[in-house]
């Protein structure tokens, strides 16, 4: 049976629905499988012309005993997971012009116009299964720098053995997105802005350990979480590398390049996770704003938490690259004593300096650049003059990077990953096409439509935080028991 330890060694393997339902693993670590099953080329071109959906179900089902899901099941959690999805093709990809082999990948077409729909749609279906198969209840909390939040509330909505409580530093992430949560007007949807989160989502990250490791808080609720500490979704993610890579090679085995706007390293988690199986990639590209968290440990080999700094690439303001332990854990031979040990050192001092040898291991493969504001706009604004198509702030940040690392990446095809749909971004689209007045294809309707809709929200101040929470949660757990 495939079995799923935590990284930080504590507890005993466990099947993959324990570790999905659960989130963090006992010891508060994250979960990893305890082998990595390996793609070779033959298997590739198996795959070469299969639609997303269907190279799901064949990366997925390497991970999942059929004691555990069986082949019907886990087809029709993905149908119904990319059913609301708006292109057929489900992750569409464009060449640009302007630049020789170089293409994006629209991550942006699910229900909430950002690529976390395509990791959220199968994870909260997959719970939501869980569920149900065992008649059980569960909390989900998510902390959201902007994109988790909205697709976590729109694939939880309506689902009765779902309560989802979603929280957001209020100020930090844009009117548009927050009303992608905050018009949601089902019973179980619970939108939290915070204001004065000087660290933006990380802050929050932290107040959600602490409501885990308040044990009997943690079983009352049945706490879970749906943020990229969940396997399913570093797993989920896997998927569009391996299908990105098919669909743009010309030969099954020629290497290529990915670009990924990165903050707390879970979808570039998901790439470093893929090659490890055996997807050729040439270089892992670490797109990082000013922020910078993941260019420092790349470039330095120095994890460190600096002051936050507010960028046009608000996504990705985040400063404590969670998931890059995870990673690192395949990269040390899984010693999880020295994960443990790292994670600690951090904890107290705010930083960590790897040894050389370390240093040398995890960066194999991986290059990072750190983009400025004006870098990000320039790009957005001379790729949507030169050839009419516009990228959102994230998307720009990776080609910034494929553009400043073109010589590294020798001459091989570069895929950039953009996040999310520039409609979500108005004021930083005005910004970087010297317009008051956004053009169509920076629009979109849902957008739109929730711009006329009323808002249900808790607001709280982050100084009172835990304790309002803990309140709030339990008084909607009373109340929905007493029904």
């Amino acid at each position: 049976m495939i079995q799923y330890v935590s990284n930080t060694g504590g507890g005993k393997p466990v099947d993959f629905e324990t570790a999905i339902l659960d989130g963090f693993a006992v010891d508060g670590g994250l979960y990893v499988p305890e082998t990595l099953p390996k793609v070779g080329k033959e298997q590739l071109m198996k795959w070469k012309d299969l639609g997303y959906v269907e190279l799901a179900f064949e990366v997925l089902s390497l991970f999942i005993d059929r004691s555990i899901i069986s082949e019907k099941e886990l087809k029709n959690i993905l149908q119904t997971a990319y059913a609301p999805f708006k292109k057929e093709e489900v992750i569409p990809l464009y060449q640009l012009k302007t630049r020789s082999q170089t293409y994006i990948m629209e991550l942006f077409h699910g229900p909430t116009i950002s690529f976390k729909d395509i990791g959220l749609a199968f994870l909260v279906n997959l719970i939501n299964f869980f569920l149900e198969r065992k008649k059980e209840y569960l909390t989900l909390v998510v902390a959201t720098t902007g994109d988790t939040g909205p697709a976590a509330a729109y694939f939880s909505a309506g689902k009765s053995n779902l309560d989802t409580w979603v929280l957001y530093p209020k100020g930090l992430i844009t009117e548009e997105q927050e009303r992608q949560m905050t018009t949601l007007q089902h019973a179980n949807i619970h939108p939290v802005g915070v204001a004065n989160c000087q660290e933006g989502a990380d802050d929050l990250d932290l107040i959600i350990a602490k409501l885990y490791a308040n044990q009997s808080f943690k079983d009352k609720l049945k706490l879970s979480s749906v943020n990229s500490i969940n396997w399913g979704r570093v797993m989920m993610q896997m998927v569009h590398y391996f299908y990105g890579y098919l669909r743009i090679v010309d030969t099954v085995g020629e290497q290529i390049n990915i670009a990924v706007p990165s903050g707390a390293f879970g979808n570039l988690c998901a790439g470093g996770l893929a090659r490890e199986m055996g997807l050729p990639i040439n270089y892992l590209v670490a797109a990082n704003n000013r922020n910078a968290c993941l260019h420092r440990i790349f470039s330095e080999g120095r994890f460190s938490k600096e002051e936050i700094i507010e960028t046009a690439s608000s996504a990705i303001d985040i400063l404590i690259p969670s998931n890059f332990w995870r990673l690192l854990y395949f990269r040390i031979d899984k010693d999880s004593e020295k994960i443990k040990n790292w994670i600690k050192e951090f904890a107290t001092t705010g930083t960590v300096t790897f040894d050389k040898k370390t240093f040398e291991k995890y960066r194999k493969g991986f290059l990072s650049n750190s983009s400025t504001d004006k870098e990000t706009l320039d790009i957005i604004n001379e790729i949507y003059t030169s050839e009419n198509y516009l990228l959102d702030p994230h998307g720009a940040v990776a080609v910034v990077a494929a553009d400043r690392l073109r010589v590294q990446l020798e001459d091989k095809k570069v895929l950039c990953l953009a996040t999310a749909h520039p409609s979500k971004f108005p004021s930083v689209i005005k910004q970087a096409l010297h317009t008051t007045v956004l053009p169509k294809v920076a629009t979109h309707p849902s957008i739109e439509t929730a711009k006329e809709l009323c808002e249900k929200v808790h607001l709280c101040d982050h100084k009172y935080l835990e304790k309002a929470l803990i309140h709030a949660m339990e008084t909607n757990w009373d109340l929905t028991k007493e029904k």
